[in-house]
């Protein structure tokens, strides 16, 4: 396929094409998605003279992607942490694309034989939405950073700029080139909804279409209203129901007025009911059947540990003091023997072995459930089994395969070229890292384009090289960030260009901007970390404030456990690690989905079979620690009321407003947040000491994040 030039004179022969296709796009009203969640958000129609590929869309992009790349690289690193995200910059850069329509030249203009104009007419939806888009996949900070800041402040082991460069680039961009692969697979079919791009959709024509919101009213500060642990306050002084109940415990009962935390992990008016159901069911089954087990039968001394904890211990409760076992930043084994094995509390390690079944569940499951389906596709040609989106998607020329095997066979070769020059892994890491990430990204894109949840191949990948290489500390990290983050970003790119496949945006234009803004926002995240690494004392220390570096010190951790340590020495028998049990997950999630498939073909009458989903159920507790149970005891109420009592009852409503609601309050508390940091946080500001703000623990519930014994974390 030649490449497409977007050129004034091509374009009009664009108009023409559009119009010689006629009655193909003559689109009748009952023309429209199978799915209803889709069609009741997802216009089945579409303009493809609106301009999209256009210097509004490049300038406001490139702006916005190299502001937010440093703010959110800044602040990544400081104690309070704040993000700039999708529905901040839908915001702000709304009123700047129809100020640059109002008063840019219509003239046209000529540069390297490319013929543009500066203003082609009113901004529209598709330039705003890959303004937000080049911005989105940049929001989370470059991963590989925290490798380069691990080994200049943690381990001694300054690399030159150019390798830490090229560690970002390659991990950000290899996952963008598995996305042609997938295309066929995730974006295609109709049944892969990717439910959250449908809030985005809903936001961005939301926004075109006009709307009034009311004033928001002033409020007095009182963090309590946050949380409520209002079971605990019969007794706070009572160390079980504190643990049971508090906030910072198993939060049973208790209410979150923050829509931040009930959102955080469930998504409550994005998620699909039946995924919810799932995920309560997971969640029950560990946060309060199998942790209170565990934890009040002292298993694995857990009572000397808090009951909810992601910090590591030594056997008597105290702190894990990582210092002790290395020489060098190497693990000295004399010094791990006479110090002591790690240990955790019970939560952190069941979640552990529930993620790797969860892991396991997720491949079983997408091979018996949608097996034949993955077959029939590949053989199949694309123009089979279309809906109407993929029907008005034809006008536009896709990408071609060629862009993404260049693209994969660069990453590949840089990659390769990276980790052996500069000694951050092998050479067979780099390509079992890929492996290990091409694997899971169909089964893992299949659970999240249906069920909105991803399970993660963060623990997978560092117990796979933690076994390999035992010991190397930067190895293991660099391996998690190849196998986790590439099949990440190659989602996440997948998402985008559902969302693009939704608002009909040309898939050339949405890869080239895809591209082009990851690898500036990888110039300025880590150019923004050495800056700051190089310049701010005591940097991620105490001393150091507020430059703490919270994050990063939790990637450290887990290369210490994962890597010096190695996860024989904690999950397996070397040394007296108690954790083994947990291994067996792997077999357990393996076993779940096969006797609940047989069932669902052999009954095909029960209806409520076809709804078992074992990845979701498993993956329920994955963010737990550092997420906290009552953020989704609150997310699955609020999906209760949205996802099944609104959508049966009230449909009307739920189809109008449900995923614009969803985008609101994502909107405001990402608004707020911006206006409270920067009117009080950033001031290093402090709220009166009173009733509604204690010392302590805000949900007045002290003791839920203390050991058995009530002496506190």
């Amino acid at each position: 396929m030649e490449k497409e030039e977007y050129t004034t004179e091509r374009f009009d022969e664009k108009i023409e094409d559009v119009e010689d296709i006629g009655a193909d796009y003559d689109l009748q009203e009952e023309d429209d998605s199978p799915i209803e969640e889709v069609r009741v958000t997802i216009s089945n129609t579409d303009d493809p003279l609106m301009p999209c590929n256009t210097f509004r869309m490049w300038s406001l992009g490139l702006l916005f992607t190299a502001a937010v790349s440093f703010v959110n690289q800044f602040f990544y690193l400081r104690q309070t942490q704040i993000s700039i995200g999708y529905s901040v910059v839908a915001l702000v850069s709304l009123p700047l694309g129809h100020l640059m329509a109002r008063v840019l030249p219509t003239r046209q203009m000529n540069l390297f034989g490319w013929s543009f104009s500066l203003n082609p007419g009113p901004f529209s939806v598709k330039e705003h939405i890959l303004i937000g888009t080049m911005t989105a996949v940049n929001t989370s900070t470059a991963y590989a950073v925290d490798i380069v800041i691990l080994q200049k402040l943690f381990y001694n082991s300054e690399k030159p700029f150019i390798a830490g460069l090229l560690l970002v680039f390659t991990t950000q961009v290899t996952g963008f080139a598995l996305a042609g692969a997938l295309r066929k697979f995730l974006i295609r079919p109709a049944h892969m909804i990717w439910p959250s791009t449908l809030v985005t959709a809903s936001l961005f024509r939301s926004l075109h279409a006009g709307s009034d919101a009311p004033e928001d009213e002033g409020r007095f500060i009182f963090p309590t209203v946050g949380v409520i642990s209002w079971i605990c306050w019969i007794n706070p002084d009572n160390i079980i129901l504190s643990q049971l109940t508090g906030s910072n415990g198993l939060g049973i009962g208790t209410i979150a007025l923050d829509w931040s935390a009930a959102s955080y992990y469930v998504q409550p008016l994005v998620t699909p009911w039946f995924a919810q159901v799932n995920i309560l069911i997971g969640f029950i089954l560990v946060a309060w059947v199998m942790v209170p087990w565990a934890y009040y039968t002292d298993l694995w001394k857990s009572k000397n540990y808090p009951i909810l904890s992601p910090d590591l211990f030594r056997e008597n409760g105290s702190a894990y003091d990582k210092g002790e076992i290395l020489t060098d930043n190497v693990l000295d084994e004399l010094k791990y023997a006479n110090y002591g094995p790690v240990r955790m509390d019970s939560f952190f390690a069941l979640t552990y072995g529930v993620g790797f079944a969860g892991l396991m569940a997720t491949v079983v499951h997408v091979i018996l459930y949608n097996g034949q389906e993955m077959v029939a596709r590949w053989k199949s040609a694309r123009s089979e089994n279309e809906d109407i989106h993929s029907r008005l998607m034809r006008v536009y020329p896709e990408v071609p395969d060629w862009w993404y095997i260049f693209l994969f066979v660069t990453s590949l070769a840089l990659s390769l070229v990276t980790c052996i020059v500069w000694e951050f892994m092998p050479w067979w890491a780099v390509l079992l890292a890929m492996a290990i990430a091409i694997f899971f990204v169909l089964p893992v894109g299949i659970v999240q384009a249906v069920t909105n949840q991803q399970p993660g191949l963060n623990i997978v990948t560092e117990y796979v090289i933690g076994y390999m290489l035992p010991g190397h500390a930067i190895a293991n990290v660099t391996f998690k960030t190849y196998g986790y983050i590439v099949n990440v970003q190659a989602l996440t790119f997948t998402a985008d260009l559902k969302l693009g496949h939704y608002m009909k945006i040309p898939p050339r234009v949405m890869f080239m901007a895809q591209i082009i803004s990851t690898l500036i926002s990888g110039v300025i995240n880590l150019s923004t970390a050495t800056w700051l690494v190089n310049t701010r004392p005591n940097i991620c220390t105490p001393e150091g404030f507020p430059f703490t570096c919270r994050s990063t010190k939790t990637f450290y951790s887990a290369s210490i456990i994962w890597g010096a340590i190695g996860p024989a020495r904690v999950f397996g028998n070397v040394q007296g690690a108690l954790y083994s049990p947990v291994q067996w997950g792997f077999l357990v999630g393996a076993l779940l989905p096969i006797p609940f498939w047989y069932a669902s073909r052999k009954f095909p009458d029960v209806a409520w079979l076809k709804y078992v989903h074992w990845p979701v159920l498993l993956a329920a507790t994955s963010n737990m620690p550092p997420a906290l149970p009552y953020f989704y005891t609150n997310g699955l109420f609020l999906g209760f009321v949205f996802a099944f009592l609104l959508r049966r009852y009230r449909y009307n409503w739920w189809s109008r407003y449900n995923y614009l609601t969803s985008a609101a309050l994502d909107t405001g508390v990402a608004i707020c947040g911006l206006v409270i940091f920067f009117a009080i946080q950033s001031w290093e500001g402090e709220m009166p000491n009173w009733w509604g703000n204690p010392k302590g623990a805000i949900d007045h519930c002290p003791l839920g994040g203390g050991n058995y014994y009530g002496l506190a974390e």
